[in-house]
């Protein structure tokens, strides 16, 4: 298949163009201009590195073509940015996404597959585990903005019928993430542990979070190329909840760290 990847060239999407290319499908990354490739790419790899602009219809013309499936992992917030500026989230995230649903209408693909949050849609939760079943009352508007996208997707899919699916996936953590963004405790703690620097935590430490390996997510975002269930939505996860304390005390007993990490 040749895939469109929209963020190929962060976090989780580096993850999953890596994982398509694996697999001997064609990638297509649309990258920021300024963004240069994550890495060197072998002359066997059919890899694409498209230089463009989510939010510029024209762009988005020019990506989809001679696609099959489209990867949307673009995301220009965090929950933090994303509270401290709404109007920004709407306008780059939601909008961007509707135009990216308008372009399809044009020039439709197999299928469309949207990397959500697997978090801050639900809310404060009525019952763990969380399936995907429970209420979405989100209390940011990153999650906000995310189930927005989502109903607009499930919309698209149901009027004008090209295959979606939605994964909600949990707190990834691995290589790539980026330390700057202060999102996912998992990354943060690490960078301080190999910095030989404190490692700060507010509240008893108890919170807890179903954290998940980066390969683990590629994996579960490329499975859905095959998926042909009739079920749109898909929590994307361990199942299990690991608290800020207990993440801590696995790092202290890592023999990669070498004792950076006291407890």
């Amino acid at each position: 298949m040749k895939c469109l990847v929209l963020g190929g060239g962060g976090f989780i999407g580096s993850a999953v163009s890596d994982r398509l290319l694996r697999d001997g499908h064609g990638v297509r990354v649309l990258a920021r201009p300024n963004l240069a490739p994550y890495r060197t790419f072998g002359p066997e790899e059919p890899l694409e590195w498209m230089r463009g602009d989510f939010l510029n219809v024209h762009d988005l013309r020019e990506a989809v073509q001679g696609i099959d499936v489209v990867f949307h992992l673009v995301s220009t917030t965090v929950p933090k940015s994303a509270n401290d500026d709404p109007i920004w989230d709407v306008q780059s995230n939601l909008v961007g996404a509707l135009q990216l649903l308008q372009v399809l209408r044009e020039q439709p693909v197999g299928r469309i597959i949207f990397v959500s949050s697997g978090g801050t849609v639900y809310g404060p939760p009525r019952h763990v585990p969380i399936d995907e079943d429970h209420p979405t009352n989100p209390l940011t508007a990153y999650g906000i903005t995310k189930l927005a996208i989502e109903k607009h997707l499930q919309m698209f899919t149901q009027i004008h019928g090209v295959p979606s699916l939605i994964l909600r996936v949990s707190n990834p953590y691995g290589p790539r993430q980026r330390i700057e963004t202060a999102q996912g405790a998992v990354g943060i703690f690490l960078h301080r542990a190999l910095a030989e620097a404190d490692i700060e935590i507010w509240g008893d430490g108890e919170t807890t979070r179903d954290y998940i390996y980066i390969s683990d997510v590629a994996e579960a975002i490329v499975r859905a190329l095959t998926y042909d269930g009739c079920e749109q939505v898909f929590n994307v996860g361990t199942g299990q909840g690991t608290s800020l304390n207990a993440a801590i005390l696995n790092m202290a007993k890592s023999p990669f760290l070498l004792g950076s990490v006291a407890v």
